[in-house]
């Protein structure tokens, strides 16, 4: 079975029924034909080998890209463009996508960036609170109810083959704190490097963008498999 079948066995078998509280929506795109098919297609042409990759864990998808995509830090118009997937998605741009498009330009494409690495979120799919996106940690109730859930995602996806022990976190602060938190406790991760959020980025320091284009490729480099 090679990583590809993994990754989309993984996503094409989570459960879609959930009732979150203080009135937080899922985002569910693995249901979607259109979206299925997307990543069909994404995953057999950088994935489909059971060379080893290193997971990138994100936060939860946002409802412009993977959200939409199914695919972590991608969005309908980028992946388009940058890998060749056409598509019917709503054509929506995502900035955390923008930056990260960058920075797999910068590491050489998508060919090589993708030998290397695995975008993967914390919770697997979105969510919104009033018609806007939600992190799973927002409010500890929410988070709560999906821990079993982000326990067993995490777990299912360190236990691919080909993956390696080491990991990075896409966000600091909350997210690199329930991932530590949760490390503790089951020990899924040799070691956390760290990387700023692309939204952050984005939104606070765009005119320092090429430094941290520089930094994330200072760190990818420095824990790459090979």
């Amino acid at each position: 079975m090679s990583l590809a079948d993994e990754i989309l066995n993984f996503y094409f078998s989570l459960p879609q029924t959930f009732s979150p509280p203080n009135a937080v929506e899922v985002i569910f795109p693995f249901d979607n034909p259109e979206t299925r098919r997307v990543m069909e297609i994404f995953y057999r042409k950088y994935y489909d080998d059971g060379a080893p990759r290193t997971l990138l864990f994100g936060i939860n998808p946002g409802r412009n890209g993977a959200g939409l995509t199914g695919i972590g830090f991608t969005d309908p118009i980028l992946i388009e463009e940058k890998c060749g997937i056409a598509n019917i998605l709503e054509k929506r741009s995502e900035l955390s996508a923008s930056f990260i498009c960058e920075v797999v330009e910068a590491y050489g494409g998508p060919e090589v960036f993708y030998r290397d690495f695995l975008f993967s979120t914390v919770l697997p799919f979105g969510l919104l609170r009033n018609g806007k996106n939600y992190n799973y940690y927002d409010d500890k109730e929410t988070l709560a109810y999906f821990e079993p859930l982000i326990t067993e995602s995490i777990g299912k996806q360190m236990a691919f083959p080909s993956i390696q022990r080491k990991i990075a976190t896409v966000g600091q602060g909350k997210n690199l704190a329930c991932l530590e938190r949760l490390n503790k406790q089951h020990g899924f991760f040799e070691s956390i490097e760290i990387l700023p959020h692309p939204r952050w980025v984005m939104q606070y320091r765009r005119k320092e963008k090429e430094k941290y284009i520089e930094h994330y490729l200072d760190v990818l480099k420095r824990i790459k498999v090979h």
